[in-house]
């Protein structure tokens, strides 16, 4: 694993989880990119500052389909800074294997009105660290 990403969680494919062909449905990619990029936030003690964010943006790139009972390994790394936003790269691995990549672009807002506001410095700082 890179100095730069986090090892932030495995998880074991569930029979819900597939479709009648037993490949991982594309949704649940999502869903666990999202878990990891939310494991990889709470690293981070929350400050009085910090803006509201929502999803602008979320891509994927699949290259072997997951069945039931695969172990997935998720690691967050941060792709992009910009002055508004924030992009997470979140690779799944099984085994030695590259399943999937998930982009997930964070948008920070003021939080009332939705309106996009700038990364607050010592934000963009801790980010930086995680820079891919």
């Amino acid at each position: 694993m890179a100095k730069d990403t986090i090892k932030a969680s495995d998880f074991r494919v569930a029979f819900r989880d597939v479709d009648m062909n037993g490949q991982m449905f594309r949704s649940v990619y999502i869903d666990r990119a999202e878990e990891a990029v939310a494991a990889f936030w709470r690293r981070r003690k929350t400050k009085d500052d910090d803006p509201f964010f929502i999803t602008g943006k979320v891509a994927g790139t699949f290259h072997v389909p997951l069945a039931v009972g695969d172990i997935v390994h998720t690691h967050v790394g941060v792709s992009k800074i910009g002055g508004k936003s924030a992009g997470f790269l979140v690779r799944m691995t099984r085994g030695e294997e590259a399943v999937a990549e998930v982009e997930i672009v964070w948008v920070a807002t003021d939080g009332k009105g939705g309106s996009p506001v700038a990364l607050p410095e010592d934000l963009r700082d801790w980010l930086y660290s995680f820079l891919d």
